[in-house]
């Protein structure tokens, strides 16, 4: 597998010489929340994007064909409104950006017809975004939430005698998929779903939600894809309740904070989808200089307790992007994808993937492959285990299918692009 040039500076030290400097820069676009609700979504990750590029830049620029050329991100606010989202996307592309990425679902909705009418190079973190009038929006890094399917099948694995869950999930373009998502996995691991329940993502109570899923007599309560405030409420609320078994959620960003609200043991229940860095687990990853602990130390340094599930992900997207800009010599997005896609397979973060999902989302451009399953031991978080999501996939793709339309999934519903 291709390995970039940034990973390759780590074990090289240096860019050759003989490269022209040009004076140009590489433009990246970044259109995600940076206010609101759907804030820890984007600004962790442009923090992230933001050491990936000082450290190319430190050692030269970005290799475009025979010249090195310096890295700009251009970021804009995409929770402001849908028209300004527009007025940042044509803001965006007039200013001649190579890709831009987005944490899509409704905060991409409004530009993406826009930015697809325009060939841009678009990336998101939520595949369910994908679809055929989209044929340059690619989820190359986040599987949001296909990667869930792992942990029900750890979870039936290691505790075989547990059969009783209940979920809860807010309704909305990050909720529903993580619901029918979990509900998928847990029917396909041969667990009964004994309750579930939607919240407004505005209007919630926590204690009365986990109230109500203990009643059914749930063994496991899962709170899908809830947002990062939502699931620490949850999860003191399950704690405050005297629950003891297993609790599974997408994320578990600030679980520190989690920890010391509730216990080191009662967290080792906590099973989640994204690790620190420093994990020995991934010690041995191509991806940020071939070193993801010295990239979670420097991020820890810039923003101390501020590590979250997006903040390494749009960094790793610009790793990818890195190494298709020098297959194809050009930074230009018709040249990049097809670079990017080259034999249906690339290197993820978390080894070999393949580009997917033709009856999913309709087009293959989803970059899917192997994902771990986190559970806190002694307060902090470990992975231990990676399960394949691809294989899931060829396995049990109808029920997922099925699962998607009781929520009314779809393919996005885009006018083709002009």
């Amino acid at each position: 597998m291709h390995i970039s040039l940034a990973q390759r500076l780590a074990l090289g030290g240096a860019l050759p010489r003989n490269l022209r400097r040009e004076t140009g820069p590489v433009r990246i676009g970044f259109l995600a929340p940076f206010s609101g609700p759907f804030a820890p979504w984007g600004g962790p990750g442009l923090k992230g994007c933001r050491i990936w590029a000082d450290w190319v830049n430190e050692e030269g620029g970005m290799k475009v064909g025979s010249s090195r050329r310096p890295v700009e991100i251009i970021a804009r606010d995409a929770a402001i409104s849908p028209e300004q989202t527009i007025i940042y996307a044509r803001e965006q592309l007039a200013t001649g950006v190579h890709i831009i990425l987005a944490l899509g679902g409704d905060s991409l909705a409004p530009a993406l017809p826009l930015l697809m009418a325009r060939r841009a190079l678009v990336t998101t973190l939520l595949p369910f975004d994908l679809g055929p009038a989209a044929p340059s929006l690619i989820a190359p890094v986040d599987l949001h939430p296909l990667f869930v399917v792992t942990s029900a099948e750890w979870l039936a694995r290691t505790r075989p005698g547990l059969r009783r869950v209940a979920l809860c999930s807010q309704q909305d373009l990050m909720g529903l998929p993580a619901l029918a998502t979990y509900r998928a996995a847990f029917l396909a691991a041969g667990m009964q779903i004994v309750r579930e329940l939607r919240y407004d993502g505005l209007a919630h109570d926590a204690p009365a939600l986990v109230a109500a899923m203990l009643e059914s007599g749930a063994e496991a309560l899962c709170w899908c894809g809830s947002e990062p405030h939502m699931i620490l409420a949850l999860t003191e609320a399950a704690f405050q309740a005297g629950f003891d078994g297993p609790m599974l959620a997408c994320t578990g960003d600030g679980y520190p904070q989690m920890v010391a609200r509730t216990s080191v043991r009662f967290m080792e229940n906590f099973i989640f989808h994204f690790p620190d860095f420093d994990d020995p687990a991934l010690a041995d990853t191509a991806f940020f200089y071939r070193s993801p602990a010295s990239f979670f130390a420097a991020y820890q340094a810039r923003s101390p307790g501020q590590w979250s599930a997006v903040s390494w992900e749009y960094a790793a997207t610009l790793d990818l992007w890195h190494a298709a800009v020098e297959i194809a010599g050009s930074a230009d997005p018709a040249s990049v994808l097809p670079a990017m896609k080259r034999g249906q397979q690339m290197l993820h973060v978390f080894g070999p993937a393949r580009w997917y999902g033709e009856r999913l989302f309709g087009i293959n451009n989803a970059l899917i492959g192997q994902w771990p399953v986190v559970t806190i031991r002694g307060g902090v978080a470990r992975i231990v285990g990676f399960g394949s999501v691809l294989n899931w996939l060829i396995q049990h793709e109808d029920l997922l299918l099925r699962e998607m339309a009781r929520e009314g999934l779809a393919l996005p519903q885009l006018s083709p692009p002009a």
